[in-house]
Parts: C-alpha cells; structure tokens; sequence
C-alpha cells in the first residue's frame, strides 16, 4: 500500500506510530495497492493465523517490499509494530480521533532478494500497565518505511496495516448497593462487588471504575481483592446523573463488563 495513497489522518499517525513504537487458519493480509505516479515502492504485510484467542496468542507476520514495477525490492529496512488501539471516550461528538494508539515496535526486518520480510512468532498481546478499559479486539500490525528516514518528508515514506482480530473470554460483575438507592447531593453511595473471570485466570487486580455523571468515563475506580470483591464509594453532586460500573481485567483476551446501577438521584431538577 503506497504512504501517499493513505488518507491524511492515516498519514499522520503512520508518523506517529514510527515515532512512539518501543513497536492452520487464514491469514491477515493488506492487499498491495498499485503504485502512484512517482511512486519507488510498494508495500504488504500479513499474518497468519488471522485471529489470536487466550491459548493461541501468537502469529506469524510477513510482508511484501517491491518497486513500483512490481519486481523485488531486496534490502529494504521495514519497520514492524504491533498497535493496540482504544476506543476514546468521547460523549460530546467532538471531530477528534476516536481511536488512541499504544504502539509496540516488534523489529526492523531487512527484505531478502525476493522482496520478502518475515518475523515469526509475535506475541499478540498488551504489553505495560496501562489500563485495558476501551480496548479494542482488533490490533494492527503496521509495516513503515521511509526513504530518507525523515518523518518530515512524508512523500518518500510507504506505508502498509492489517489487523489480527483478539477474540475474547467474557467476564461478569454483580454488585450490591450498600446504603440506599435514592440518594441526594452529599450522600455517599456505597457500592460493593465481584468479579468474575472465566475459569482459570486470577481475577485479583482487575480495574473497576463508577461512573456517576455522563461527561466523565469514571468518577471513582479501584481493584479488586484476590478473590476478586471490591467496594467503591463516592459523595454524590447534585448534578450526578448516569451510574454505571465498568471492569477491565488485566488480560486483553477478558472482556470487560458493565452494569448500570438503580440509582435515583433526587437532588437532580424534574423534567
């Protein structure tokens, strides 16, 4: 896929990924596009399998690098990256991106005398301690290279992604309300709880946020105990309106879960 055939969004972040990367079933493939005029190269990239699941997390990548006539591109440095990609909160429909980026750069192959790379056995996987909260199940793979190895000549820079779909275990949470159901502005609203991963994975530490209010993702957040109980408390506003609990196990291949909480708060004025 030409870096000059992407959209100036795509563009942007080809850039960003280079810049921030510290980067049988069927196979994940970017189709090559044919190159445009004033083109010198061509990328692909593709995995196989496809689709990674908790037991079978890892994939085979390989790639394309050919001229703009389509015969081999021979040593070729490409840069390779795994990106994990999130879902940004946004509840006001603001034109910002909707998708943040954790990239991880998974090597720099040199394309053989066929105009092939290839890097086996990627471990498709969130790697750090950010939170998993809005994660999304497809991670891109990117291939980049720049001529010149300035980012700030993007004309010379070749850009190719696919994406390997992550399939997740659902997880549950079930909750009590300590206190009360009807609250007003001042009360502090108790909520206690479990989580509960599927059989095997330790559901200690998993994230649980309380949202109280529809512009903010989360008011109040903790882990859970070993055992995966929790209990969260907040001091309610008088503007508080939406109560809903979020999970985000540790593991990308747990899905979160959800529930909106019974909570009436009185202190909010009457439609």
């Amino acid at each position: 896929m030409s870096r000059k055939s992407l959209p100036t969004r795509l563009a942007a972040v080809a850039a960003l990924l280079l810049t921030t990367g510290a980067l049988s079933t069927p196979a994940a493939s970017a189709k090559s596009a044919d190159a445009a005029p004033g083109d010198a190269y061509v990328l692909t990239v593709s995995t196989d399998p496809a689709t990674t699941d908790h037991d079978n997390r890892r994939v085979d990548v390989t790639g394309t690098v050919t001229k703009a006539d389509g015969t081999p591109a021979p040593n070729i440095p490409v840069t390779v990256e795994e990106v994990v990609r999130f879902t940004t909160w946004n509840p006001w429909g603001d034109p910002i991106d909707p998708t943040y980026y954790e990239p991880r750069e998974l090597g720099r192959p040199v394309s053989d005398a066929g105009g092939r790379f290839t890097i086996p056995d990627v471990d498709i996987d969130h790697v750090g301690d950010s939170s998993l909260l809005n994660v999304q199940r497809g991670v891109q793979i990117t291939a980049f290279y720049d001529e010149d190895g300035d980012l700030n000549t993007p004309q010379d820079g070749y850009f190719a992604d696919t994406t390997v779909t992550a399939d997740a275990r659902p997880s549950s949470v079930a909750y009590t309300v300590i206190n009360r159901r009807k609250v007003k502005a001042g009360d502090v609203l108790v909520v206690q709880g479990k989580v509960t991963l599927p059989k095997g994975v330790d559901p200690g530490d998993t994230e649980v946020f309380l949202q109280t209010y529809w512009e903010s993702q989360y008011r109040a957040k903790t882990t859970t105990e070993d055992d995966g109980f929790f209990v969260l408390s907040v001091r309610v506003r008088d503007y508080d309106d939406t109560f809903t609990l979020r999970t985000a196990p540790r593991d990308m291949y747990v899905s979160g879960a959800s529930q909106s909480l019974p909570i009436t708060n009185t202190s909010l004025p009457r439609a």
